[in-house]
């Protein structure tokens, strides 16, 4: 059987390789899997989705397989990711489960699951669910009052936006804040957010249709914030993801800042006021080198792991750090919540700048990067980066010719069909050179044309 999980759940195609079938059969041994960790009769589930289309086909499937199997689902309809999470820990739930394919297009989906603590599902329990998927099912098969309870949770939204705005509990009164929801989960609970806070909200991508999830909108596509911003004159921008748990920020002379920045300016702050435990930041191999530089120059320690938010995660409870993330948006206060939050980073953000009476842009001022280019070229199979011609010994070179002052970095997305090249160096125009040449390599021997 070809794995399910990839490094942020399962995703797919919704009705094609994400089948109803699939789901229900997940929902079953998920049940099944989480009474053999906890040993408990009556399994509870919190489950939610984001905007699309399939959601509901999705949701129900899993949600009928959950019952069949005895557990008790809450349903809570449209919430961010990390809202689950919050709301699977104030439920004292055992599991939480998301259907959503995150920044994907509309056509994908995927389920995500959360633990009883509202972290990502250990790698060992996702395994176990893909074994029993694999063999015949032997998941529980409740009869009479045994059948899990469906409970429609109403109060879920309202207890999320008090759960935000009371880790932040922030006077915005005197700030615009423009908004771009990509049409996603958060459409409804970021405006309710900074308007209690009180913030005045002009907002763009926030009339979801169950189609328009993430396109042209969003994290992935700033620029409509940006001109948002230059003709509502607001005083700070955040864009989100289709699922609510990435965050890019625009300041207010238009100018974009992603993760690394979060990074930078929280990180610094943080340990100016000796709240950054361990004095430490964790974040990724993507990470730009000025990051480190930033952070380094007060003698902040930066730790690296590969991408994905859930290893970011595991590094940062292993060593007992408070702040980390990844320069794509996905930023954990590991003080305030468990799970990767755009919204909740957003308020992190504003709170420095309402300490410290300055705006996002004089803050970012902390961080000079490196120039940096990457590039996504679609690939058909995913044989080891290092078995394709000539892509080894080219990378080689490159990195003696920037002799320390610059790197490469070549890796396949967890989620997508993608080769992704990424270089960093001082010179801009020399190392587009240099990543046009290494995509190249990829996409004549492994491209998807």
């Amino acid at each position: 059987m070809t794995r399910l999980f990839g490094t942020d759940g399962i995703r797919g195609v919704a009705n094609e390789d994400l089948t109803p079938d699939l789901a229900f059969r997940l929902g079953r041994e998920l049940v099944a899997t989480l009474q053999a960790e906890h040993g408990a009769d009556r399994m509870r589930l919190v489950i939610g989705r984001d905007t699309r289309r399939s959601g509901p086909l999705l949701e129900a499937a899993l949600s009928a397989g959950a019952l069949s199997a005895g557990a008790d689902c809450y349903a809570v309809g449209v919430l961010p990711t990390p809202g689950i999470a919050v709301l699977t820990r104030r439920l004292e739930a055992h599991g939480g489960i998301v259907l959503s394919a995150s920044h994907n297009p509309f056509e994908d989906n995927g389920i995500k699951l959360f633990s009883s603590e509202g972290t990502k599902f250990p790698d060992a329990w996702e395994a176990e669910i893909e074994r029993r998927i694999g063999e015949e099912d032997k998941a529980p098969r409740a009869r009479g009052a045994q059948i899990g309870e469906l409970v429609y949770y109403d109060r879920a939204e309202a207890d999320y936006v008090d759960f935000l705005c009371g880790c932040f509990p922030l006077d915005l009164g005197k700030l615009t804040v423009a908004l771009d929801c990509a049409h996603g989960a958060t459409f409804r609970v970021a405006p309710r957010v900074f308007r209690r806070l009180g913030a005045r909200v002009v907002t763009i991508g926030a009339r979801p249709d169950g189609i328009n999830i993430n396109a042209d909108a969003g994290a992935l596509h700033p620029g409509k914030l940006q001109k948002k911003i230059r003709a509502s004159g607001a005083s700070v921008g955040f864009a989100f993801d289709g699922d609510g748990d990435r965050l890019i920020s625009v300041d207010h002379t238009g100018e974009i800042r992603d993760g690394d920045y979060a990074l930078a300016i929280a990180g610094r702050h943080l340990a100016a006021r000796q709240r950054l435990k361990q004095n430490l930041v964790v974040t990724t191999v993507m990470a730009n080198l000025g990051l480190d530089q930033s952070l380094e120059a007060v003698g902040i320690r930066v730790v690296k792991t590969q991408v994905g938010d859930r290893y970011v995660f595991e590094e940062m409870h292993r060593l007992g750090a408070n702040l980390g993330g990844e320069q794509s948006g996905h930023l954990l206060f590991l003080d305030h919540s468990p799970a990767g939050d755009g919204i909740l980073s957003a308020l992190a953000l504003l709170s420095v700048a309402v300490e410290t009476g300055e705006p996002l842009a004089s803050l970012a001022t902390c961080l000079r990067k490196f120039p940096q280019v990457l590039i996504n070229v679609p690939v058909r199979s995913k044989p080891p980066i290092e078995s394709i011609r000539g892509v080894g010994q080219r990378v080689g070179e490159f990195e003696r010719e920037m002799s320390g002052r610059g790197r490469v970095l070549l890796r396949y997305s967890g989620t997508e069909p993608l080769a992704r090249v990424m270089i960093e160096g001082a010179d801009g125009a020399r190392i587009r050179t240099m990543a046009d040449e290494l995509a190249g390599l990829i996409r004549a021997q492994i491209g998807d044309v």
